[in-house]
Formats: structure tokens, C-alpha cells, sequence
């Protein structure tokens, strides 16, 4: 049992003492000003309507009744109109620092998924180009829910969707095809700098094929594309797969990598989207107007009826919509009751349509199926400028323009900062800088200080166990601080796998590292007296494991020097 839950056990008993019904449990919660103490609870006020009396002096009777020896509290105070705040003994709370020791990598971990699957996915870009800050900002913050979950339990697969059909992949082919011929681009094609690589590779693997030279496969080309179809199906593929091999090349770079490649044209050649419409009619959900089919999504939330299926008028196909659908009934098959799909805000609108076309058929009823999470775009500055272009890509910037400039823990660091609905403003000149303005840079040096003080001492931060260690020795206010900083990661953690917000992770981190500067430069460790210098060593050590695990979390190095 740790202080928390020895503070938490001892006020429940306390409580039931002065008349609390049954089954009372007080909620204990970090005072905001540090001075207050080290727990808060606000069980008398929330035991004023079943007690009928004033919390204040409900929190006297509470103060009383409590073992402050077993609860390891060495100062109880009331405050306000019914708050009670607890100043742990500095010996009870530090002793804490001995499991963080004993677990190591796994300190923090939980299992709330049980084991259980959940299916993450996100990226997810048309194989058009190489992958933009927007498709880098939700990797990172895909791979960090992914971590996330797998750190709280669940067995997670990373998937991404590859939506290989449609304008967007003949506009690419086209493209293609005027780069290889050198024709003029439309207005609406692909002008970026990837293009004549593609282009070039294309021609390249073309000519021996035909026996030919180069300029003769050009000519080939420019003769046969009108009327060859299966030239243009050539090109399109061969497009699509080097496009598809560029973006995985740059999420390398990044450091992501995918348990499932999933196909949108395999939908389509599995039967897999007609099954879905079939299914949806069965359900009594659709109509048939304007010789259009409908689902009514109204029955499940949303503002408006939508056509599923245009009329034959309109090419009757399905809309957008039904891929989708058909999309995540596969998911479900596949055994994943829970998915996870992370996403631009520009795809809000698409959350009511697939979630009524799945609950039509009895799927993700009555949570929501799958689970969103949309993130606005990214803005990159330099110089106090915006940077709107990339010589690669031509009209936006790429993730691999950052990654080359500033390195994968800045990119990662940054595009995981802020809360992902909230926009971003990437700062190019600020992630370069090696100063304690640079975030990621000021929490990484907090690792390779606390490292640096074994180093220097010559000693393996692995042989500090905790045992026999006077954990009283760490009083200090700044000590006390860190104590709770590192403490309060597992719960942490849990709450940011449960919210799917990895932004928490990376405000622990700044706030610990700030912890960290502050106790390495007001207290010394090495050649102090042996019970202060043991009580500092495992302080150092424990936070040194807790940065670092929290660093992997999000992908980021925790490095032993700077």
C-alpha cells in the first residue's frame, strides 16, 4: 500500500468513525498551491448533506478521528469552508521512491485493458505525395495513444488505410504522365518536385522492359496513352506503390512503424462494400428517393437524412460515406470491439455518418464506434515567417523537412504538446535552439543530468535499489516536489491512456524536468554525508527511470549526456 492509499484507507475509516454511510470513499487530490500540503480531500463537504451538518465541523470531527501515525500524515489542517489538507511525513511519502526502484521500465504501468484489443488508426494519407506536417502531427499523436493504451493494458494494433481508388489517384496518374512526356500541369495535378521522380523512376523501369532506350520509352508513352488503358493502369500502380514506399520512408524517419496496411480498393474487390449497402437495407434504415437510396441517419443522431447510394443519374455509386462504413465492419470482424481512429478536424462531418451506418447494423451500440480523435493543422514558422512550401512536395511543408531540420524528439516533442484539438504553431528556430526555452531539449538535459551525477560518481544507477536508504533524508521542499512529481506518474499516465491525450504526458514531463533543474542545482549528491547521499541517489535514480519511461511513451530518446 502506498502513502496515497494508506492516506486515502485511513480517512475512509475515519469517516465511517463519525457516521459516514457505507461504502463512503473520499477523493484525495493535489492541493494547488504546493504550501497547502501535500493531499487535499473534500469529504466534508460532500458528507454535509447525508451527515445534515456544517462541513467545517465535519471536518474537525474528521481530523480527530484520523491515526495520523498510520495514515503517515505529520500535519492535518481545515481550510476554507470544509477542505482538509495533509502534510505527509517526509519519511512515509519518499518511501514511495523504493517501488518506484524495483520496478524500473515497468513503473507506471497499469492493465486496464486487460489484454483486451483495440485497433489504432491513423496517418492514413492518399498515396498522392510525400506526408505533410498535418499526417506527422497525427502519427506522433497515434503512435503515443498506441503507447499509451499498450502501457494501461490493452493489446494494440496500429493500422493504417490506404485510400488507393479514386479522382484524387487518377489526377496523380495524369500527373504522372505529363511529367514523364513533359506536357503541362492542370491547375488541379500534383506539381511538386516528388512527381518527376516518380515520373523519372517510371520511365526507368519502363524502357528495359520494352527492350528500348529511355527517350524511345518516353515515346512510347506519349503514343500509346490515349488508347492503352493498360498503360495508364501501369502507370497509376506503379505511382501508388512508389508513393506508398516514399510515405513509409518518412515515417521511418519518424519512427513509426504499422502492425496493418489496410487497402481502400480492397473494399471494393472483396465485396466487401456491397455486402454493406445490402446489409444497411436489411436493417429498415434506408429509403429510396429521387432514384437515390438514403440511409436515415436522423435515427441515430445526426441533423439530416444522407444519400448512401447516387441515383443512376449521378453514376450510382456509393458516397463517401459507405467505404467508411463498410471500412469499419471489417474492424469489427476482425474482433476489435473497441477502435480508435485518429484524424484531421476536416473530417468531423464524417463521425455522426459512419457511427449511424454502424449502429443501423447493430454495431458500436450503445458507445461510440469507433472512437475519435481530430486534430487541427500545423503552421510552421522560421524567422517569425510562416512556411507554406516544400521544394519536394511543392505546396506544403513535409514531415520530412522538419525531421532533416530539427531532428525526430523536437518533431515528436512539439507536434504532442498542445491538446491535438487545439492548432499549432511549429517554431523551426525555437526546436533548433539548445536552450531552456526549447522544451524537449530542457527535458532531455534533465535526463542526462541525472545520469550524469552516476556517471560522474562512478556508479551504476542499476545497483540503487532502495534498500537500506533513510528516506527521512529527503525533506527539502524541492525534494518533497519531485517525491510527488515522480509519484504521481502511473496515475498520470492512466488518466492521459484513458482520455487519449498524450499532451498530458508531454506537461508532466516539462514540469518534472523543471523539478529536476531546480533540486540538481540547490542540492549536491556526491560527497555528501552516506545516509544523504543514498536518500539522493535513489531520488536521482527514480527520477531518471520515471523521465525516461515517460520519454518512450511519446517516442522521444532520453539521452545518458548532452
Amino acid at each position: 500500500m502506498n502513502a496515497e492509499e494508506r492516506l486515502r484507507a485511513e480517512v475512509t475509516r475515519a469517516a465511517l468513525a463519525i457516521g459516514a454511510p457505507e461504502g463512503f470513499e473520499p477523493v484525495l487530490e493535489r492541493p494547488r498551491e504546493h504550501a497547502h500540503g501535500d493531499w487535499a480531500t473534500t469529504a466534508a463537504l460532500v458528507l454535509a448533506k447525508a451527515l445534515r451538518r456544517k462541513p467545517a465541523d465535519i471536518s474537525r470531527d474528521l481530523v480527530a478521528a484520523l491515526d495520523a501515525t498510520a495514515a503517515g500524515v505529520a500535519e492535518s489542517a481545515v481550510a476554507g469552508p470544509g477542505f482538509i489538507n495533509f502534510r505527509l511525513d517526509a519519511a512515509r511519502l519518499a518511501a514511495g521512491l523504493h517501488g518506484v526502484l524495483a520496478q524500473g521500465r515497468a513503473f507506471g504501468r497499469g492493465n486496464t485493458g486487460a489484454g483486451r484489443a483495440v485497433n489504432v488508426e491513423f496517418v492514413s494519407a492518399n498515396p498522392t505525395g510525400p506526408l505533410h506536417v498535418g499526417h506527422g502531427r497525427q502519427a506522433a499523436l497515434g503512435d503515443a495513444i498506441s503507447a499509451l493504451l499498450a502501457h494501461s493494458g490493452w493489446k494494440v494494433t496500429r493500422e493504417f488505410y490506404y485510400n488507393d481508388g479514386g479522382g484524387q489517384i487518377e489526377r496523380l496518374r495524369d500527373s504522372v504522365h505529363a511529367r514523364i512526356v513533359g506536357a503541362p500541369l492542370a491547375d488541379d495535378q500534383y506539381h511538386g518536385e516528388y512527381v518527376k521522380d516518380v515520373a523519372s523512376a517510371f520511365v526507368t523501369d519502363l524502357a528495359p522492359r520494352l527492350g528500348v532506350s529511355e527517350a524511345e520509352a518516353v515515346e512510347h508513352v506519349r503514343r500509346r496513352w490515349r488508347d492503352d488503358a493498360g498503360l495508364r493502369d501501369d502507370v497509376r500502380r506503379f505511382a501508388v506503390a512508389y508513393l506508398r514506399a516514399e510515405q513509409d520512408a518518412d515515417l521511418k524517419a519518424f519512427g513509426v512503424a504499422f502492425d496493418v496496411y489496410y487497402l481502400e480498393s480492397s473494399l471494393y474487390s472483396d465485396g466487401k462494400v456491397a455486402s454493406t449497402i445490402e446489409a444497411l437495407k436489411a436493417t429498415g434504415h434506408t429509403f429510396e428517393l429521387d432514384g437515390a437510396t438514403w440511409l436515415r441517419t436522423t435515427d441515430f443522431g445526426d441533423d439530416k437524412d444522407r444519400v448512401m447510394v447516387r441515383s443512376a443519374g449521378k453514376g450510382g455509386e456509393p458516397t463517401y460515406f459507405v467505404p467508411d462504413v463498410a471500412y469499419h465492419v471489417t474492424k469489427w470482424e476482425r474482433g476489435f470491439t473497441r477502435a480508435v481512429d485518429v484524424q484531421g478536424a476536416d473530417h468531423h462531418s464524417t463521425v455522426t455518418r459512419v457511427r449511424a451506418g454502424l449502429q443501423a447494423l447493430g454495431i458500436g451500440i450503445p458507445q461510440g464506434y469507433p472512437e475519435y480523435v481530430l486534430h487541427q493543422m500545423v503552421t510552421v514558422v522560421r524567422g517569425g515567417e510562416e512556411v507554406k512550401i516544400s521544394k519536394r512536395a511543392g505546396s506544403y511543408v513535409t514531415v520530412r523537412d522538419l525531421v532533416d531540420e530539427v531532428g525526430r524528439d523536437a518533431v515528436r516533442y512539439f507536434f504532442l504538446m498542445r491538446k491535438g484539438e487545439s492548432q499549432l504553431v511549429f517554431d523551426v528556430d525555437l526546436a533548433r535552439s539548445q536552450s531552456e526555452e526549447n522544451p524537449v531539449y530542457y527535458i532531455q538535459m534533465a535526463h542526462a543530468r541525472l545520469s550524469g551525477i552516476f556517471r560522474v560518481g562512478g556508479i551504476s544507477a542499476e545497483s540503487v535499489t532502495g534498500e537500506s536508504v533513510d528516506w527521512g533524508q529527503l525533506g527539502a521542499p524541492e525534494e518533497r516536489e519531485l517525491v510527488k512529481a515522480i509519484l504521481d506518474w502511473p496515475s498520470l499516465a492512466a488518466g492521459a491512456a484513458e482520455a487519449l491525450e498524450p499532451h498530458r504526458v508531454a506537461g508532466w514531463l516539462l514540469d518534472t524536468a523543471r523539478l529536476v533543474h531546480l533540486w540538481y542545482h540547490k542540492h549536491h549528491v556526491l560527497g555528501e554525508p552516506e545516509p544523504v547521499m543514498r536518500a539522493r541517489l535513489a531520488l536521482a535514480s527514480a527520477a531518471r527511470i520515471t523521465l525516461a519511461n515517460a520519454l518512450g511513451l511519446l517516442g522521444i530518446a532520453a539521452p545518458e549526456r548532452m
